[in-house]
């Protein structure tokens, strides 16, 4: 039997962990690891205490036809990246590894285009984390250097201000 690369080891383990989203469009699951061990996990789902998309039966960024990537606002979840940086401490966080996996909350299949929203690059930039590896496949990702999206900051291109 071949052993499993650590790599997709963890991304399996961020794939187990999106099984417990509670988004009707797409679920995710974030793991913050550090020198090889886990720090914390994270899904996409609502504010403690308040109720789910899945609970209520509708989302609500699907009901107005908003498009993947926008109007985050409108979302009811926090999203799995923020989920797994709260409880982790900054020691803890700071040189990680964010590893991330997506789902088709309809048909369960593994949805591999994703990327951090805007909200989220700028948390994983806040705690310190080094590095985002994404899933794209089974058995393939993408590794993300964080230092990229400080050093090309697209939050300020075409910015208005307020």
């Amino acid at each position: 039997m071949e052993r499993r690369d650590k790599i997709n080891y963890y991304l399996d383990i961020a794939e187990t962990v999106l099984e417990r989203g509670t988004c009707l469009r797409r679920n995710f699951g974030a793991i913050i690891v550090k020198n090889d061990e886990i720090v914390s996990t994270g899904y996409a789902g609502a504010p403690r205490g308040r109720k789910n998309c899945c609970d209520l039966g509708y989302c609500t960024r699907e009901n107005l036809g908003i498009p993947k990537g926008q109007r985050y606002e409108l979302c009811r979840s926090v999203h799995a990246e923020a989920n797994a940086i709260l409880p982790a401490s900054r020691e803890d966080t700071m040189n990680a590894a964010l590893y991330l996996a997506c789902h088709d909350a309809r048909t369960g299949e593994l949805y591999g285009d994703v990327e951090p929203c805007a909200m989220c690059k700028r948390l994983i930039i806040n705690a310190g984390i080094t590095t985002v590896i994404i899933r794209n496949t089974h058995d393939t990702y993408t590794t993300i250097n964080v230092q990229n999206w400080i050093e090309h900051d697209d939050s300020i291109e075409g910015s208005e201000g307020y």
